[in-house]
């Protein structure tokens, strides 16, 4: 899976992009059929917030999600929670209509 790590209004600093890379294991584990990986690190000096968003392709899908926090780490497992419940989504969906697919040929 190609992942790509981007700042907006910040340096992706060494750390930043290994923590990215240790939390974007656990989503291969969970499905294989993973693409690529856009992630944006951004910092909002008005509100003082990190967020961080993040756009996972897939097989037949795209999914985007995004999280706001005070810490950019805090941001970073918010994301990876919020895309790891989509992945889970998707292929708990992909498996369900696959046996239904098997079922009606039956």
């Amino acid at each position: 899976m190609q992942t790509q790590v981007s700042g907006h209004q910040i340096e992706i600093t060494p750390a930043l992009r290994d923590y990215v890379d240790a939390r974007r294991e656990r989503l291969v584990r969970r499905f294989d059929n993973l693409t690529s990986l856009n992630v944006v690190l951004e910092v909002e000096k008005n509100r003082l917030a990190h967020r961080a968003e993040g756009t996972l392709a897939a097989a037949g899908t795209v999914l985007h999600a995004d999280a706001v926090d005070q810490d950019m780490y805090a941001a970073i497992d918010a994301l990876f929670d919020k895309l790891d419940a989509q992945v889970r989504k998707h292929k708990d969906k992909k498996a369900t209509h696959d046996r239904d697919d098997i079922r009606n040929m039956a």
